[in-house]
């Protein structure tokens, strides 16, 4: 862990300017998209360093007494230290204080109860001396203003700062990260620590002023840079689930097994039943991708005015990516079989790694939730009358509309369920509409994913590399429209030969693209750097893979088969790399 530390310090010191990093939202997406294959862990330290903590103090008021250089040289590492023991997904409640005391103009931090131990990564003493940006509720004058952000040193050379109780959780799934339990005991901070902004500022005579009236909203700028990290976080999930499948499709190349002939030897690709859950992984990866590059460029030129509606999206896509994610390594670890048990072949872990992606930024289930009621409220206009009959499902344009159509469906359902539900109370209400209220939601992300896919297939210039990403958005959509052709039947938006020809058309995709999977895969642009240094990733497979083995050291097992003495293996891509492709 300390060597992730010293890792994000030498990439800080490559950096021309911390300060256009820390502005640059597609900057620290890429910046993501690019580490989590090679470290994740290392990718969460700078994502919470540049996005959470630098960006928060950037966002807000300047104040000269606030000396920034050791953040930005990065003598001292920033953390951010938001949800606590017992508040999670209704952070809104926090329960720290910073009590503003009017002799000295500085603020007390305390933690009042158990459940408001911050409840944070990276909080530790590992890697050097710290600072956090501490989520707490403003006490000025006996009254409780709202949550704000308040910059607080946690430790130095030597550990936690006095007053401040750090306390390391036992290691979880996933990345290697320092999650901690922090709390504070009565520690007074001076006037500076306080980051103000439109939404709360404290004048020198002590008096608090505020454009925003609502105490949650107060608290959701405090916390604004959380939506440049849902785009980093789904940046990440891309960067892995690219990884994952081109591994596992280099392999299916790679390894042969038996075919239907006595003698005959074929690669597993040639197998439909191996080849088809790839190529659906494939398309499910390219809509990933593309949705996650439409959504961060609508959030970086976005205005004002369209901002709720792009934090949604935002906040939709981040669930729907980290999710997919996670399903399509699962599936592709699954068809390396027992090579991809083994780390160093690069994939046995990759599904391990979502989960912080899935639960931070906002556990994706509630950030659905949330975006559910909204889409809910608003008004969706009745699909156009059409003749379904004479629409193809060669047609990107019908199958669009389709999608659109399952949308439709679903938010009408879920209007339905909610006024008719048998409680009046609005949680009664929420629960008989939840569900098709989050299809719905599933079915608004599947439509911008596709829509993202097929505009990315419309730009291109290039004839097979357009006719290529047209199959991959029709592989893509009838996957979907298959779940749901009985509603869309139903609901007389497809025919019933429509439905008999779903199998064949889905088979006619797979079968054009087939021939073209590696083409695809290496279009993902996964560094051969990393490739390269996991055998089932390289067209020399077997040699690899037999040069590693050859070289790791064996363990020493006592008279009863017990490990005895445990023997790391070798270092493997430095291996690989010295031996060549």
């Amino acid at each position: 862990m300390n060597g992730s530390y010293r890792r994000l310090r030498l990439i800080n010191e490559t950096l021309d300017s911390v300060e256009d990093l820390v502005n640059d939202v597609e900057g620290l997406a890429a910046l993501h998209e690019w580490m989590c294959p090679v470290e994740g862990g290392l990718a969460t330290f700078a994502g919470i360093h540049y996005n959470l903590f630098l960006g928060s103090l950037f966002d807000h008021d300047a104040d000269d007494r606030r000396d920034l250089t050791s953040f930005i040289t990065m003598r001292h590492t920033g953390i951010f230290l938001c949800t606590e023991v017992g508040h999670g997904n209704d952070a809104a409640r926090l329960e720290t204080t910073a009590t503003y005391e009017p002799s000295t103009g500085g603020f007390v931090l305390h933690t009042p109860t158990p459940a408001a131990q911050k409840f944070m990564p990276n909080a530790s003493a590992a890697g050097g001396p710290k600072a956090g940006l501490v989520a707490a509720r403003l006490i000025h004058t006996g009254r409780d203003l709202g949550i704000f952000l308040f910059l607080t040193p946690l430790t130095d050379d030597r550990g936690a700062l006095p007053g401040v109780r750090i306390r390391r959780l036992p290691d979880k799934i996933g990345y290697a990260v320092d999650h901690c339990l922090t709390a504070f005991d009565h520690v007074r901070l001076p006037p500076h620590a306080f980051l103000a902004g439109e939404h709360g500022r404290l004048a020198a005579d002590g008096a608090f002023t505020s454009s925003v009236d609502k105490y949650r909203l107060r608290f959701l700028r405090s916390i604004d840079r959380v939506t440049p990290g849902k785009l980093s976080m789904s940046a990440g999930a891309i960067g892995l689930t690219r990884t994952a499948l081109t591994i596992a499709v280099r392999y299916a190349h790679t390894r042969h097994t038996t075919g239907l002939l006595n003698g005959q030897s074929v690669p597993l690709f040639d197998h439909g039943s191996h080849r088809a859950r790839l190529l659906d992984a494939l398309a499910d990866t390219y809509a990933a991708t593309l949705l996650h590059r439409a959504v961060l460029s609508q959030w970086v030129r976005g205005g004002v005015a369209d901002r709720a509606d792009n934090e949604r999206l935002v906040a939709i896509a981040k669930a729907w990516i980290t999710w997919q994610g996670r399903a399509v390594a699962v599936e592709c670890r699954e068809r390396c079989g027992a090579q991809g048990l083994f780390p160093f072949n690069g994939i046995a872990e990759l599904p391990d790694y979502y989960p912080a992606g899935i639960t931070a930024e906002g556990d994706n289930l509630v950030i659905w939730v949330k975006a559910a009621g909204e889409l809910l409220g608003r008004d969706m206009p009745a699909p156009t009358a059409m003749a379904p009959d004479r629409n193809r499902l060669d047609d990107a344009e019908f199958l669009q509309v389709l999608l659109g159509d399952l949308e439709y469906i679903w938010h009408q359902r879920a209007r339905a369920h909610w006024l008719k539900a048998p409680s009046t109370t609005p949680l009664g209400r929420w629960n008989a509409a939840a569900g098709p209220a989050l299809e719905m939601t599933n079915a608004h992300a599947q439509r911008q994913a596709a829509r993202s896919l097929l505009a990315a297939a419309t730009r291109s210039g290039h004839h097979q590399a357009r006719a290529l990403l047209m199959c991959v958005h029709r592989l893509f959509v009838l996957r979907r429209l298959a779940r749901h052709a009985g509603d869309l039947l139903a609901e007389e938006r497809i025919t019933a030969d429509h439905v008999r020809e779903l199998p064949d058309a889905t088979e006619a995709a797979m079968a054009e693209l087939a021939p073209h999977a590696l083409t695809l895969v290496d279009a993902l642009a996964v560094s051969p750097k990393i490739l390269d240094r996991h055998p089932i990733a390289r067209t020399d497979f077997l040699a690899a893979f037999d040069l590693v083995t050859r070289h790791a050291r064996t363990e020493s097992l006592d008279e009863r088969g017990n490990t005895d003495v445990r023997t790391p293996w070798p270092e493997t891509e430095a291996l690989l790399h010295a031996h060549g492709p």
